[in-house]
């Protein structure tokens, strides 16, 4: 600044005139210049006066004069200036702090937003990418409807839903082919709908002649369950009553303590409306649970009708199902008709059920005067065929299984309508033959079932075994239900004639109720007392005369009597409960037990066999010390080995005899030891016996009576004491010849009360037999002049005695 001073006090070089005008002229060139006003007419003056170098003085003075105030306004302001360069060198130092807080922030900021910005570059990506999907989209929209259509066309053709798949052609033809932005896509649908059509048409039309094909066992089925229901529905009825005639007869009883509840079952008054729905199809549509549908017969009319084609395809379809009928008719001559009756009624009855279910949801497809012709034409047929059958047969039971299969028949078609009087006509023209050839039946039957009997114990191994064979006839003696497997007391012979006698029962009823007779229960009587007493009796009696060769066959013989005795009461008891008369009334009429003959005859078989069996035992008699020193005092041989047969015979015995039986066979077999032992001291082989012989039997004897009180706890006290008495001959017999009078024996009290089972002609040569000890050999000379036995001497008077009352 020094300088500038100096500069400022150099004076002009110019005069005072000029000084004068230059300074004027210096302060409006400054005045201009300070105002911003243009120069240019200073330039031009100052080029024109030739004095631009005053005009350029003038500027550098104005300069210098500004300089001079800028620095003025710097000296002045000098102090300010260096307080705000401090200022700004402060804050020089906290912009280098903010700086690297910045910097820092900054850092962090892009090490945050770095994953954001690819997140939001990804996003932008994406959504770029969206917006030209939707584009896209846009686009084929009505595209992917059409393809939409046409999979689901594709798909109902697949599954064979031809009328949806035609709507789907429709609908595609109508409101997709015209607007489908492909030219493609629209040249293949206006290729291949004309096609798709073709190929429904020739499905439908194959599906309709297979349907032709599967009905015909679709109506087998179907009439053969019809007819079922039929019988089921009978069968109730028949429960329900049986139930009402019980309660009738326990209310006749006054039996207040019992309470009856009689539920009926409502029966399907439609047929099989749970069977055939109300679309034609059978339960559960679709092919139904016997394969009747009828979806491809309506599927066929649909589009004949769609065709104009009608009334062809309404005469084509009677004309097949009339020969199908037609066919349906013939019997085969190969197949017993007894094999194939219910086929062929079932076909009958399945064919017009099917027929009754298009007339009713058929819409026009068959009439109803075409139906009943072909229905007048299958009665017709039906019966002649009956006619023809019926006099061929020679078997009862063949008789009523196509009586009943007809009946039913009857029923199942009244239902839908159908008149079935003509049938029941000829059902009731065969009555009469119906029962002897039943009894026929039943006599082969039994000769069957009794040629077949292994004599064995039956095994049941489950409880529906037992059921089936005991329960269902009541042949159980307890109503508590045994272990299994359990050894029934007979052989499969009782169930399978209790089987035959029931069934002939129930057959017998069948055909006698089905007339609406009410009263029927003293024909069934009649001819159930001939099937007992002269079929099945005779055939027991020839079964127990020519098969029966051992011990354990014939006792199983006689247990099976015993238990066809309670069966005889089920039978009587159970043709009552089915003729409906109360079972007090039928008790009325009993008459003795129509097997006794055959009972008697398995009894005495059984007592004979076994006393063959004793026979070999009793033989080991002759092995007796006849002529003993001292008395046996165990028992002879042959006891013994009798009492040890008697032991296992009862151990086995009683798990399949009754008890009355097996004690009247015992008493059969004590008998005859009994007769035996009297036998062997009368025969010849016993020349001579002593009384040390006597006391030995008479241990015999006790054996055996010991054995028969033993069996007290098996039979009752008085039924033991009477098994003792079968050995009153032996019994008596040893007492006489023990006793020290026997003389008593000529006493008639005496006799009749202690021996009136013995015949005085084997008492008196039984006696001339006994011999005292001392007439043994060489006896005499060791015992002259010694008394006579005064025991001896009695029986020698009774000796005589009786010799002379001989």
């Amino acid at each position: 600044m020094l300088p500038s001073k100096a500069r400022r006090k150099v004076a002009p070089a110019n005069g005072d005139a000029d000084n004068s005008a230059d300074k004027q002229d210096q302060l409006l060139l400054s005045s201009a210049v300070c105002n911003g006003e243009d120069l240019g007419p200073f330039v031009r003056k100052a080029f024109a006066s030739g004095k631009p170098e005053t005009l350029l003085h003038n500027l550098r003075h104005f300069a210098r004069s500004k300089e001079s105030e800028i620095e003025e306004v710097c000296k002045a302001h000098y102090q300010d200036f260096i307080l705000a360069v401090d200022d700004l060198r402060s804050l020089l130092s906290d912009v280098d702090s903010l700086k690297s807080a910045l910097s820092d922030s900054n850092s962090k900021l892009q090490s945050v937003a770095r994953p954001l910005l690819t997140s939001l570059d990804s996003y932008l990506e994406a959504q770029t990418g969206s917006n030209n999907v939707n584009l896209a989209l846009s686009l084929i929209f009505s595209c992917i409807k059409l393809l939409e259509l046409c999979s689901r066309c594709n798909f109902h053709l697949s599954g064979g839903n031809f009328y949806m798949a035609l709507k789907c052609v429709d609908s595609i033809e109508t409101d997709f082919l015209d607007k489908t932005p492909s030219s493609t896509l629209k040249r293949m649908l206006e290729k291949k709908i004309p096609e798709i059509r073709s190929h429904i048409e020739r499905k439908v039309s194959k599906e309709f002649g297979d349907w032709l094909v599967d009905i015909r066992v679709a109506c087998r089925n179907l009439g053969q369950l019809a007819i079922g229901q039929a019988s089921a529905a009978r069968q109730r009825e028949e429960d329900l009553r049986i139930k009402q005639r019980q309660a009738e007869e326990q209310s006749r009883l006054s039996l207040r303590d019992c309470v009856y509840a009689l539920q009926e079952e409502e029966d399907d008054d439609d047929g099989l409306s749970g069977v055939i729905g109300d679309d034609g199809n059978s339960n559960g549509g679709g092919n139904g649970l016997l394969g009747f549908d009828l979806t491809p017969l309506y599927r066929a009319y649909h589009i004949h009708q769609t065709l104009g084609l009608e009334d062809r395809f309404k005469q084509y379809y009677f004309e097949n199902r009339k020969l199908q009928l037609t066919s349906d008719f013939q019997v085969s001559s190969m197949t017993p008709f007894l094999e194939s009756h219910q086929t062929f009624f079932a076909q009958i009855a399945g064919f017009f059920i099917v027929e009754d279910q298009i007339l009713r949801t058929g819409g026009r497809l068959i009439s109803r005067m075409e139906v009943e012709n072909l229905w007048e034409t299958a009665v017709s047929k039906m019966c002649s065929v009956l006619e023809d059958q019926f006099s061929r047969m020679q078997t009862a039971n063949h008789l009523l299984l196509i009586k009943d299969y007809v009946s039913l028949l009857g029923v199942t078609l009244r239902r839908y309508g159908y008149p079935v009087d003509s049938l029941l006509d000829v059902l009731s023209k065969h009555r009469d033959k119906y029962h002897e050839l039943l009894l026929s039946d039943c006599r082969r039957q039994i000769a069957e079932a009794l040629s077949a009997d292994k004599f064995e114990q039956m095994l049941m191994k489950k409880e529906y075994e037992y059921s089936m064979n005991v329960l269902s006839f009541q042949l159980q003696t307890s109503d508590i239900v045994p272990a299994f497997p359990y050894v029934a007391p007979f052989s499969s012979t009782v169930p399978d004639c209790c089987r035959i006698v029931r069934s002939f029962i129930e057959d017998s009823v069948s055909f006698m109720s089905y007339g609406g007779q009410l009263e029927f229960f003293d024909v069934i009587k009649k001819y159930l007392d001939r099937l007992l007493s002269e079929v099945l009796d005779e055939a027991l009696l020839k079964l127990i005369n020519t098969s029966v060769h051992g011990v354990s066959q014939a006792m199983q013989v006689a247990a099976n009597m015993a238990v066809l005795e309670r069966a005889c009461d089920f039978f009587f008891r159970h043709s009552a409960q089915l003729s409906g008369i109360p079972l007090r009334m039928a008790e009325r009429g009993r008459r003795r037990f129509p097997l006794n003959n055959a009972r008697d005859a398995a009894e005495e078989m059984l007592s004979g066999l076994l006393k063959q069996k004793v026979d070999g035992f009793m033989m080991l008699i002759e092995n007796v010390n006849w002529m003993a020193d001292e008395p046996t005092q165990g028992g002879n041989e042959y006891v013994n080995e009798v009492m040890i047969y008697l032991e296992t015979l009862v151990s086995t015995a009683q798990q399949i005899l009754p008890t009355p039986v097996l004690k009247r066979v015992l008493q059969e077999v004590l008998s005859h030891i009994s007769e035996m032992v009297v036998g062997a001291l009368l025969g010849d082989s016993v020349k001579r016996f002593n009384v040390n012989a006597i006391m030995g039997i008479d241990v015999d004897i006790r054996l055996l009576e010991s054995f028969a009180d033993n069996q007290a706890s098996l039979f009752s006290e008085g039924d033991a004491n009477q098994l003792k008495t079968a050995l009153a001959e032996a019994r008596q017999l040893v007492n006489l010849l023990l006793s020290n009078h026997p003389e008593n024996f000529l006493n008639p009290v005496i006799r009749e009360r202690s021996y009136n089972m013995l015949d005085h002609r084997k008492v008196m040569t039984i006696s001339e037999k006994l011999r005292d000890p001392s007439d043994r050999l060489f006896g005499t000379f060791g015992s002259r002049g010694a008394r006579q036995n005064p025991k001896k001497k009695s029986l020698d008077a009774l000796i005589k005695k009786l010799r002379d009352v001989s």
